[in-house]
């Protein structure tokens, strides 16, 4: 059972998607917080998989909840699914920085939204073509490398890792870099799970962030394109 946690200070949209949520089987919504801080509080007494969680909120906002959820050990198994109206929100890139695992806009398909919940839950990242793009239009609006690129230690990292991080940075699922590398999908996953090691990244959408601010991919090239489908490590 997937347990589900609320953040969003509009009741109405807590009432749809907690209505959407729990008639669906596996899922279960096992609280609803009005605020950033209410929201890291319930992920710990609630044991919650998933916080589905909006950015904008009064006092703690998503992001800064986001950003504890991910420093605490006790919340270490903790996704957040972060809630976007996207076009008008301005946090897609500082948001996986401190650790969302995905996006979802808030006029999503109820299908969507649940497959989105349990990609999530099981401990995959989940990107669309269009969050990605705004992420590394971000990237290069910061400029790089940034104060935080060298805190990645791809030094660490092998030729093959490199080159495998670099092709993930790049869009390409796991069965793509197998095909390009002539390695089977199980190496390759290998593969993934050593470098989010070595880097400390929680998920995929992080190694995409490394990819792009140690300049493993660049951004505005020709294989800047954008990650579309979920992929595991």
């Amino acid at each position: 059972m997937i347990r589900v946690l609320l953040a969003d200070d509009q009741a109405l949209i807590r009432a749809g998607f907690r209505a959407l949520l729990e008639h669906t089987d596996g899922i279960a919504v096992v609280g609803e917080a009005t605020d950033g801080e209410q929201a890291v509080s319930l992920a710990a007494t609630t044991r919650a998989d998933v916080v589905l969680m909006d950015i904008r909120m009064p006092g703690v906002d998503g992001l800064e909840a986001t950003r504890r959820i991910a420093a605490s050990e006790d919340l270490a198994g903790v996704r957040v699914l972060i809630l976007t109206t996207f076009e008008s929100d301005h946090y897609v890139y500082e948001a996986i920085r401190s650790g969302a695992s995905g996006f979802v806009v808030k006029d999503t398909e109820p299908g969507d939204l649940i497959q989105a919940v349990r990609i999530v839950a099981r401990g995959d990242a989940l990107l669309s073509p269009g969050i990605t793009r705004r992420l590394i239009a971000d990237i290069a609006a910061k400029g790089r490398p940034d104060a935080g690129a060298t805190a990645y230690r791809t030094d660490r990292l092998t030729d093959r890792e490199s080159e495998v991080l670099a092709l993930v940075g790049r869009g390409q699922s796991n069965d793509e870099i197998a095909g390009g590398l002539f390695l089977s999908p199980l190496t390759v996953k290998t593969h993934v799970s050593r470098i989010m090691h070595k880097l400390a990244a929680r998920d995929r959408a992080q190694l995409v962030i490394v990819a792009y601010e140690t300049g493993l991919v660049t951004v505005g090239g020709p294989e800047a394109a954008p990650p579309g489908l979920p992929e595991s490590a």
